[in-house]
């Protein structure tokens, strides 16, 4: 093993009383000269402490102790944290971000609880049955209520229908007179539903969160206790998403014959799941497609149910199930006369032009599952044994993109399932990492085991540590997912600490005495690292100011984390490095372990507190080159690096230390510049790499309608006009036998001769003569094979068949991709066409003649060489691609609408594309005082409701004011107001009670879809009432572009607000939109990233100044701190970045990663002294900057090195936030430690002071002009803050 010592590199002064006992000794000196008085009781206490740590850590059985005892307490404490508490909750949620105090999270999550207490979930009334909704019915009886007692007519009144009974007996009695101005047919009609739909109800009901629900007394709970089904599978519970995307072409359109049947396979592969019967919707409807049965299980909601439809006994089943693709056009339109048919497509198609980027489906799943007798019973088993199913089906759809379609899978439990991998895998380069960094400080610490591991273990075990304290001590119950940057990033901040303290213990060589050695390495490396990890811990810290929860939480983490990385390291390097000095390495200048330890002592307590304060205890020369003789004996790595580093840098530097000054000027500006150059983010920000599946499923969704929307009744199987009429297949559809395709049957005949190789024939007729056998499909032979007559496609591989007569007593027949050899007797029989790589609807055959006598040629479906011969591929050996054999069916190219009867094309619904926003009334705000977080994870509050609030006094206002939105063509789409709830009758009923609400602007819904606009009622009254209006607003710009959007709805409806009464409960009404949460999210993550960033620079500033206690100290970290970032966010630039979330977040640490290793030089800086002082200042500058570069140059390189390649793995993370964040701190610790080696050294050796030596107390006095400073600044913050105007932001 090498020894830990290393030759003192440099002769020259440092003067150790500074860190022993200085202001004891000037305190001494201002009693008096004598010199022979007691020490102050504080020295004493001082001696003491510093007497008991170096004897510790220069006993090895104690040092022992103290690892055993660093090793033990956390896995203590994680063990209890483990057992005893609740376990952690990784969020790895985009909420996350969602800042749940600012307003427009407050008004959005009110409406939800509002909605949630109301209907029981958030979704219910977009998925519901079409006819029914509990929620209309309620209003439509209250407000005929308040019509009768207005005693106006309601005879004229159309739709209405018997009360639904939910305002109770007595006022349902109130209706019973108004039951014959109801249509019967329709009234039956609409029982009818009622009906049929039940078990949907009960489902909405008994899942319901909602609080009045789970009262003793509510009439709901009988239901929910004793509800129970009749056939299993039968609720569609769950679903898979699939969307296909044309790639390939130009056009892009999915309507191709090869994309649709690979989207047919698909969808067929997913039902062929062996398990698929167990989990798939069995709705009672799909018992009368025959196709379907045994299992009846419902296929995919897909526009495929046209496109491919199934033929029984002379009818058409549009159900999707059928072999062949039948006329695309006509498929098509016949599927656009039903406004389902939008849902499944792009914003581009129109009737004229049928063609789509992409095409969507669904495939639902059914509960109760077997085995469970309802949704109530064990449900979360049920969930449970469902998601270990489904994401089974990840590894399928991830492998069956082809060049023209690719493959996007989702839905809940399959998208969460791939974000769960995504960041565990991710999570496994810190691995991959950890080892890499385990080999480099292995030869950075002159390839010792024993340092390696110990060094390694702090870090480690100080994780622990940190966690305990974040999740028990604090009481933080989640982690987030910018918390697994922790993982890499803490391995060169520790990596840093321990090569301080293996650098300056090896550094202190020179003391004899182990005891003054030890303590010199404690209280200088000690004292280094606490500086940088104190500013670096305050820069993150700087973070839990965020409003964001996930940033808030990091920087928690992080600044726990790099505050028990140093004290772990502090702890347990000094006791690693005492056994590896005096039981591992052999040294000539340590005191004895045994006898000589009291004369150690004697020396440790007389010698070093009474020597003179400018005594010479380190004599380095600046000049003394490294002693041959010595460099065996210490560590070779290190001792060549300083070399290296003190020649090749340090020299030069403070050689051409001007030169470099106005280099950094330049540099400055042009930084400065691109700062300014850099635009916010265009587009929403990007979680994973853009060709995921998880991405490319995010960016669509801006497309796409609203998650909310199940459209399980939207195909062609479950089309009400559609769904089980059938049609009778037309004589003038049915296809021929034969076709004009170019298809040919190649028929193989055998013969068998009696010896091991039998002869075989290829023949386009079905019958040759005797002896000729048609050939079998055992022993891997082909009886049949199809080809093309003609090149057709890809199908371009010409094959001959040859004949010859020349053998006897029978013909010999050879397949060879040449032309037949003529002189060897071989003439052309015919020719067929075949594919030479795998296409779609195939099959590989391999071909091969045997090499002896007969020569028979063979044709087999394996394996290579078909037993004949083992050699290579040739003309006459080796594989090609056949065509299946196509078996013609009726509905192959049927076209439905060949006659024209398939009628005009539906009205474009509205299908959620834009922002859906919120015009809310009678809900004044949210009451979250029983939070005691920011967090997303939890009770989102109460409501706070208007008690003002009077729906009937203020229906005329309601109705103005929904007539004024939805003629704002700027903000919402033509169809897209839904000032109501779903209910034709409330449309009739409304004129009666007020004029303005005539000609109400009605919704253009998918049928079976129900409005947005929601009513919260409870005890006969309404409590609040919701507006929705799908706004024009894009959900895929950035955030920034769509705050534009924000503000012109604010101040639309603030404006038609102002218009009402001043009496009006109206005026406190508010909009809302879950899209202006996520574009918050981001504008605030931006905000108070840049803020934390100035925060960190103004806390590493106030502590730089603190330790430094000298303002031409504080400059050289000031500028080069400046220069680092600035540059940093120009590199960003100069890469094509742009300033999102990710950008923001990643910069507000740039400051704490910049800090550390200019700090260690200054602190270097301040270590080093000159014992000649009468010199210039200038020479004293350049003496002591390379003084501080030689001490801590190695320590932090190797720190830097080590950084950089903790980082690389995070390059090749899927999750984007992870592989951004790597990149940026690699790029400024990569420029932090080029400007430390460079312009913080120049500035040092150009302006540092000369003979500046630490007083006494400056730490104290600078402490307090700080203090006053932050104090001052405050004020004036807080001042400021008081008139600036209060806004959303």
């Amino acid at each position: 093993m090498d020894s830990e010592d290393e030759p003192l590199l440099l002769q020259g002064t440092w003067n150790l009383s500074e860190f022993e006992e200085q202001e004891e000794e000037e305190e001494e000196e201002g009693e008096g000269e004598g010199g022979t008085e007691q020490p102050a009781g504080n020295e004493q206490v001082c001696k003491g402490l510093w007497w008991a740590f170096g004897w510790v850590y220069t006993q090895p059985w104690a040092s022992g102790l103290v690892l055993a005892m660093g090793f033990l307490v956390p896995f203590a404490l994680s063990a209890y944290m483990f057992l005893r508490c609740e376990p952690l909750d990784i969020d790895l949620s985009y909420s996350a971000f969602e800042v749940r105090s600012h307003a427009s999270a407050e008004r959005f999550d009110a409406l939800t609880i509002a909605v949630k207490s109301q209907l029981g979930s958030w979704d219910r009334h977009r998925r519901d049955a079409e006819g029914f909704d509990l929620e209309a019915n309620a209003l439509r009886d209250l407000f005929l209520l308040m019509v009768n007692r207005k005693g106006k007519d309601v005879s004229t009144v159309v739709n209405v229908t018997e009360p639904a009974g939910i305002l109770g007996q007595t006022e349902t009695g109130a209706h019973n007179d108004n039951r014959q101005f109801g249509n019967e047919k329709n009234n039956k009609t609409k029982e009818e539903k009622i009906e049929s739909i039940k078990p949907n109800i009960a489902v909405n009901l008994n899942s319901s969160d909602a609080g009045d629900h789970g009262k003793p007394d509510s009439p709901l709970m009988r239901k929910r206790r004793f509800a129970s089904y009749s056939y299993l599978q039968t609720q569609a519970l769950w679903r898979i998403e699939l969307v296909f995307v044309a790639q390939g072409d130009k056009d892009n359109n999915i309507f191709t014959p090869e994309r649709l049947h690979t989207i047919h396979h698909v969808e067929r592969l997913l039902m062929q799941h062996p398990q698929f019967q167990q989990f798939c919707w069995k709705p009672l409807e799909m018992l009368r497609d025959l196709p379907l049965g045994p299992s009846f299980c419902s296929p995919p909601s897909s526009l495929l149910s046209y496109l491919f439809p199934s033929e029984r006994g002379g009818k058409i089943y549009y159900d999707g199930m059928g072999p062949d693709l039948a006329d695309i056009h006509g498929a098509l339109s016949l599927a656009i006369t039903h406004p389902q048919f939008y849902w499944y497509v792009d914003e581009t198609l129109t009737p004229d032009k049928l063609q789509s980027s992409l095409l969507r489906s669904e495939i639902h799943f059914g509960a109760p599952l077997p085995s469970f007798y309802s949704l109530q019973d064990r449900p979360l088993e049920q969930r449970r044994l469902f998601r270990d199913f489904v994401v089974q089906y990840a590894d399928i759809l991830s492998q069956q993109s082809t060049s023209k379609v690719k493959v996007l899978y989702g839905g809940t439990e399959l998208f969460d399932d791939e974000v769960r991998k995504t960041f565990h895998s991710d999570m496994l380069l810190a691995l991959f990492s950890g080892g890499c960094i385990t080999v480099l400080v292995y030869v950075l610490t002159s390839f010792s085991v024993f340092l390696t591991f110990f060094g390694l273990a702090s870090i480690g075990l100080s994780c622990l540590m940190a966690l305990f304290l974040y999740h028990v001590v604090f009481g933080v119950q989640y982690l987030g997912i910018l918390n697994g940057v922790a993982a890499f990033v803490i391995i060169g901040i520790g990596v840093d600490d321990v090569f301080v303290f293996i650098s300056t213990f090896r550094q202190s060589a020179h003391l004899t005495c182990s005891m003054q050695r030890m303590i010199y390495t404690i209280k200088t490396a000690g004292r280094a690292t606490f500086l940088t990890s104190f500013t670096t811990a305050a820069a993150y810290a700087a973070n839990t100011f965020s409003q964001i929860p996930a940033v808030h939480d990091f920087g928690l983490f992080m600044s726990l984390i790099v505050s028990c990385c140093w004290l772990w390291v502090s702890i347990l390097m000094p006791a690693a490095l005492c056994i590896w000095s005096q039981c591992g390495a052999a040294h000539a200048n340590t005191c004895p372990k045994c006898c000589r330890v009291t004369p150690c002592i004697v020396d440790f307590c007389t010698g070093v507190y009474e020597s003179e304060s400018d005594a010479v205890l380190l004599s380095l020369s600046a000049e003394a080159p490294l002693a041959v003789s010595t460099e065996g004996s210490v560590g070779v790595v290190s001792a060549r690096l300083q070399k290296l580093l003190r020649h090749w840098v340090a020299e030069p530097v403070v050689e051409k230390r001007k030169t470099i000054i106005g280099v950094y000027v330049l540099v400055l500006l042009g930084s400065v510049w691109c700062c300014c150059l850099l635009r916010p983010a265009s587009h929403a920000p990007v979680l994973f790499h853009r060709d995921t599946n998880l991405q490319r499923l995010l960016d669509l969704r801006s497309n796409l309608s609203a998650q909310g929307i199940a459209c399980h009744m939207c195909s062609g199987g479950s089309s009400k006009h559609r769904c089980w009429s059938v049609y009778s297949i037309p004589s003038n559809q049915t296809k021929p036998a034969s076709n004009n395709s170019g298809l040919l049957t190649v028929y193989v005949f055998k013969l068998e001769l009696g010896s091991a190789v039998p002869l075989y024939r290829y023949s386009l007729s079905a019958s040759v003569p005797g002896p000729w056998q048609a050939s079998s499909s055992t022993h891997g032979d082909v009886p049949f094979f199809q080809a093309y007559s003609s090149p057709h496609s890809n199908f371009s591989t010409r094959m001959s068949v040859c004949v010859s007569h020349a053998y006897h007593p029978r013909p010999r027949w050879m397949l060879t991709l040449r032309s037949c050899d003529a002189s060897r007797r071989w003439r052309s029989e015919f020719d067929f066409y075949v594919a030479s790589v795998e296409q779609q609807h195939s099959r590989k055959l391999y071909f091969a003649q045997h090499t002896i006598s007969p020569y028979s040629s063979r044709v087999c479906e394996g394996p290579p060489g078909c037993v004949f011969s083992s050699g290579p591929d040739g003309p006459t050996q080796g594989s090609f691609y056949a065509p299946l054999p196509v078996k013609i069916s009726r509905t192959s190219g049927f076209n439905p609408c060949s006659g024209g009867q398939c009628g005009k094309p539906a009205v474009r619904p509205l299908v959620d594309t834009g922002a859906m926003v919120f015009v809310v009334f009678g809900i004044l705000g949210i009451n979250r005082t029983q939070r005691s977080d920011n967090h997303v994870i939890g009770d989102l509050g109460s409501v706070i409701y208007d008690p003002d609030f009077d729906v009937f006094n203020e229906i005329g206002h309601l109705c103005k004011l929904c007539k004024a939105i939805s003629a704002n063509t700027k903000l919402v789409k033509p169809g897209g107001a839904q000032c109501l709830p779903s209910g034709n009758s409330l449309t009739s009923i409304l004129p009666l009670l007020h004029p303005e609400c005539h000609s109400l602007p009605e919704p253009n819904l998918l049928p079976g879809q129900l409005s947005h606009g929601a009513v919260g009622m409870q005890g006969g009254r309404v409590h609040w009432i919701s507006m929705a209006f799908e706004s024009t607003t894009y959900k895929g710009k950035s955030s920034f572009q769509t705050h534009s959007d924000f503000l012109q709805w604010e101040s639309f409806l603030q404006k038609q607000l102002a218009s009402l009464p001043a009496s009006s409960a109206l005026r406190r009404g508010f909009q809302t939109c879950q899209h202006w949460k996520q574009i918050f999210m981001e504008i605030i993550g931006v905000e108070s990233a840049l803020y934390s960033l100035l925060l960190s620079l103004a806390i590493c500033i106030a502590s730089v100044a603190v330790f430094t206690a000298h303002l031409l100290l504080l400059l050289p970290i000031l500028l080069s701190i400046l220069g680092m970032v600035c540059l940093v966010v120009a590199v960003m630039y100069w890469l094509g970045w742009e300033m999102g979330a990710v950008e923001a977040i990643s910069l507000s640490i740039l400051v704490g990663s910049s800090v550390d290793y200019c700090l260690h030089l200054v602190e270097g800086y301040l270590l080093a002294g000159d014992a000649d002082t009468s010199g210039l200042s200038s020479i004293q500058r350049q003496t002591r900057t390379l003084e501080a570069a030689d001490h801590v140059g190695v320590a932090i390189v190797s720190s830097a090195v080590t950084t950089v390649i903790s980082t690389v793995p995070l390059f090749f993370c899927v999750i984007v936030p992870f592989a951004k964040f790597g990149q940026i701190v690699a790029i400024n610790t990569a420029i932090s430690i080029g400007f430390t080696l460079t312009v913080t050294t120049a500035l040092l050796a150009t302006m540092g002071p000369g003979d500046f030596t630490r007083p006494p107390r400056a730490v104290l006095k600078a402490a307090l002009v700080v203090l006053i400073v932050g104090v001052c600044g405050g004020v004036l913050w807080w001042t400021g803050s008081q008139f600036a105007p209060d806004t959303l932001i």
